[in-house]
């Protein structure tokens, strides 16, 4: 019996950088800059908490257990301030601070 061979799909992944498109995009576009610049301190908000939690060495897991919620519960937190869907407290941001050995501070300037 003679073997057939069939071809293979190869998968070629596209290289994708979302702060490069998001920049160009922001250049481009003056909707997406609008929407994007309205999400700034939301952006810095969710950069303040991966920079806390990574310094301290703590993943999502780690951080949860220590906030006494699972880790899907703290996905969402860090999660919601990029969609505006939801906003943490700030009980729920002060009780994040001290998971990664932080205090919450907030400044406006």
């Amino acid at each position: 019996m003679a073997k057939t061979t069939q071809p293979r799909d190869r998968h070629q992944p596209v290289a994708f950088n979302p702060k490069a498109h998001a920049a160009k995009k922001r250049r481009t576009d003056p909707a997406f800059r609008a929407a994007y610049d309205a999400l700034e301190d939301e952006f810095a908000a969710l950069a303040a908490l991966l920079q806390a939690r990574k310094e301290a060495g703590l993943t999502q897991e780690d951080v949860a257990a220590r906030m006494g919620v699972s880790q899907p519960v703290l996905a969402r937190i860090e999660s919601s301030l990029g969609s505006r869907k939801h906003s943490p407290s700030l009980a729920t941001l002060r009780r994040y601070a001290d998971a990664c050995g932080k205090k919450l501070v907030i400044q406006m300037i």
